[in-house]
């Protein structure tokens, strides 16, 4: 009899041809992956820097091998596949003004792209002025938010003062947030993929960096993506696929499954998340529900694959959703993998006092990890602080 190892191994190897952001061909038929009954039972989180068959990561030219296979798990069991980048994304300035007193200026700019350039969104471009140690090209938050247009400036004015640009993205353009999402144009321009909601928001995320590479007042190497909550689902799912992100920015958000829900520490896991929002994840990954230990993947693995760029983990110790633990456990396991490159200082984790949101303190945590990473200016904190274990809750 062919082992569950076997099989799995078999499927993830023929399918590295799965598409990715990044896939420029449509996707071809490939054996199915085995459904999640029959996968092995993994009490301990899954290694990241282990094959499917079980042989060690050794060298980086491995791990880019793994990293490849560990997209083709994740597409297959937790998010589905996105279409490929459609390589004609245009961006049109719709109106302009000053604001803060001159100190900002507002951009509304609408992007088309796709088939027949008929899908698109807008987004809220808020770029600082320019002094003599603020100058274009910016570095640049991409902000996947749950507000945008101009009334978002509010939130904005730290970053701004650092000398930092936002694009913000209201997510629900992307893709509607409810049961209907398949009326959303993205899923009606791409029948033929199995993606949701949390992939849409991420593609459409890639699409702004389309932009923000293709236009002057941007740092297209200084790209931070930022995301609270389930946009922080999508924010990771950015970060791990999309290599043109320097930073990502995860608020309550990337707890590791086998660490929450019901017996596992409370709050939201695979189950609740199955019970209550079938339409962010993926088609397969309800198969999981009662079976989280099934699962040959988890979120740290969204971490691992943003390496050797930056990334930093950011909850509340009473968030009423993201367990603390959980999200505590995503850093720690992926942390091996910061070490197998050299690149530890490139992982963050922040947790502060308080319940879910994205919140001053967060931007402060934000800004200052981004100020490290991106342009060496000296660290003001440490980055790689875990609460006692009693606060994780």
């Amino acid at each position: 009899m062919v082992s569950p190892r076997c099989i799995l191994a078999f499927a993830l190897i023929v399918s590295l041809c799965s598409p990715t952001i990044f896939a420029d061909e449509a996707p071809k038929a490939k054996p199915a992956m085995p459904p999640a009954k029959d996968l092995l039972t993994q009490k301990e989180m899954p290694d990241p820097l282990t094959f499917a068959d079980g042989r060690k990561v050794a060298t980086p030219e491995q791990w880019r091998l793994r990293r490849e296979e560990m997209k083709a798990i994740l597409e297959e069991y937790e998010y589905g596949h996105m279409p490929p980048a459609p390589g004609n994304v245009k961006g049109q300035e719709t109106s302009a003004k000053d604001l803060d007193g001159s100190k900002t200026r507002y951009r509304a700019v609408h992007l088309s792209f796709g088939p027949e350039e008929k899908l698109g969104f807008d987004v809220s471009v808020f770029t600082p002025q320019e002094t003599e140690t603020i100058k274009a090209p910016f570095p640049t938050i991409v902000h996947l938010s749950f507000m945008g247009g101009e009334k978002s400036a509010w939130e904005y004015g730290p970053a701004l003062r650092r000398g930092y640009a936002l694009v913000t993205i209201n997510y629900q353009q992307l893709a509607a947030d409810n049961a209907n999402y398949r009326k959303s144009p993205f899923f009606q321009a791409y029948p033929d993929y199995d993606w949701r909601d949390i992939s849409a928001w991420a593609w459409g995320t890639s699409r702004a960096i389309d932009y923000v590479e293709s236009n002057p007042l941007f740092d297209k190497s200084k790209i931070v993506v930022v995301g609270l909550s389930r946009l922080a689902q999508a924010a990771l799912l950015v970060g791990a696929f999309d290599d043109r992100v320097a930073m990502t920015a995860a608020v309550g958000g990337g707890c590791s499954f086998r660490f929450c829900g019901k017996g596992r520490g409370g709050k939201q896991g695979v189950d609740e998340l199955n019970a209550q929002n079938t339409f962010w994840f993926g088609p397969r990954f309800t198969e999981f529900t009662g079976l989280t230990d099934k699962l040959p993947c988890d979120q740290h693995w969204l971490l691992a694959l943003a390496a050797p760029r930056a990334f930093i983990v950011i909850n509340g110790l009473d968030d009423q959703y993201c367990q603390a633990n959980a999200a505590a456990q995503s850093y720690l396991h992926a942390k091996p993998v910061y070490e197998f490159l050299g690149v530890t200082d490139r992982l963050g984790v922040d947790f502060r006092p308080g319940k879910h949101g994205m919140y001053a303190p967060d931007w402060e945590t934000v800004l200052d990890f981004a100020d490290l990473q991106l342009l060496n200016k000296g660290a003001k904190r440490k980055f790689d602080q875990i609460p006692p274990t009693d606060q994780l809750r």
